[in-house]
């Protein structure tokens, strides 16, 4: 799969099948769009693409506005995205940078410079809340009107369902928010992880004797807490963990958020490494403690608690993604 950052020169604008927006966490209802996308692009021998944006729209407005509140928690981060695009058959894609000159773009501008001339579109497919232009104004009745004059078939995919409810990365934000794990696989359709490279942390947890493997979260993740976890990328297969996903207040006041994971009997240097966490069940929320002691008495018992859940699931007892035991 290629990897655009803006639109492609002029030697890689092979004509394409395209669809736009955030693919936040690439869920079920992305994952028909996408189908449809590569299958229409196979049979016209097309690329299948697809343009996203960073950072996403709603953060950049919120940036603006000076209000981060507003801004969206991320389900995934860009590696992550890229990495389900991929998987889903995607031959291109258009990281595109989402600032004021773009913000600012008419919907026929948007479908001229960067639709026909940008991205040299044939087949086009959006949900059927789409939107686009300054201000929101372009909808898809206006996008079918305009692929009609610059020769491009435009179709739209209505809503992809869940138990009744539409299935959105609005909806796996609040899954993952709420530490339900069974709901937020059945949006997915797999289990929820977080890929990053192993940096070098204060060292505090090998101190206290819970040495962890740190990865920095550039964004504001859509989860928080302590779970337990399994590795993926360390060895032949997943390995059991208990991991902190937030802003370390006992240790640390900075807001800066960092995942950190304690890979049970597991003591190899494993810094830059590329890893997969993925999550199994929320044990408790974040907490501050008054001292380090009483921080790492916490810690002792996280241990215990993901080291049963394990042993129960090995053992074949029920255990399900939302136990908090």
């Amino acid at each position: 799969m290629k990897v655009f950052r803006g639109l492609p020169n002029d030697r890689a604008r092979a004509p394409c099948a395209l669809t736009i927006g955030n693919f936040d966490g690439v869920h079920r209802g992305h994952q028909a769009l996408l189908a449809h996308v590569t299958a229409s692009a196979r049979r016209l021998g097309l690329e299948a693409a697809v343009m996203t944006f960073e950072p996403h729209p709603r953060e950049y407005f919120a940036q603006r506005a000076n209000d981060l509140s507003r801004a969206p928690a991320r389900i995934a981060n860009l590696r992550d995205k890229l990495e389900s695009l991929s998987n889903a058959g995607v031959d291109r894609v258009i990281v595109e940078h989402f600032n004021e000159h773009f913000a600012a773009m008419s919907p026929d501008d948007f479908t001229q410079r960067v639709l026909v001339e940008g991205l040299h579109v044939k087949w086009l497919m959006v949900g059927d809340d789409f939107c686009y232009g300054a201000r929101r104004a372009g909808n898809v009745a206006l996008l079918a009107e305009a692929g009609k004059r610059h020769g491009f078939e435009v179709y739209s995919l209505p809503a992809v369902l869940h138990d009744a409810t539409r299935i959105s990365s609005s909806a796996v934000r609040a899954a993952l928010a709420q530490g339900d794990f069974n709901a937020t696989r059945a949006l997915l359709g797999h289990d929820y992880s977080m890929s990053g490279h192993v940096i070098h942390g204060a060292k505090l947890g090998r101190t206290l004797g819970f040495p962890t493997l740190n990865l920095r979260v550039v964004h504001r993740p859509a989860l928080a807490g302590i779970f337990v976890v399994q590795v993926h990328g360390l060895a032949d297969g997943p390995l059991p963990a208990v991991a902190s996903l937030g802003v370390r207040p006992t240790v640390e006041d900075a807001g800066r958020m960092l995942l950190e994971v304690h890979v049970f009997d597991w003591n190899q240097s494993c810094y830059g490494k590329l890893v997969r966490v993925e999550f199994l069940a929320k044990l408790r929320d974040e907490e501050k403690y008054v001292d380090l002691p009483t921080l790492t008495a916490a810690i002792e018992r996280d241990a215990r608690q993901a080291r049963a859940w394990f042993a129960r699931r090995a053992g074949g007892g029920a255990v399900t993604a939302t136990d908090r035991i």
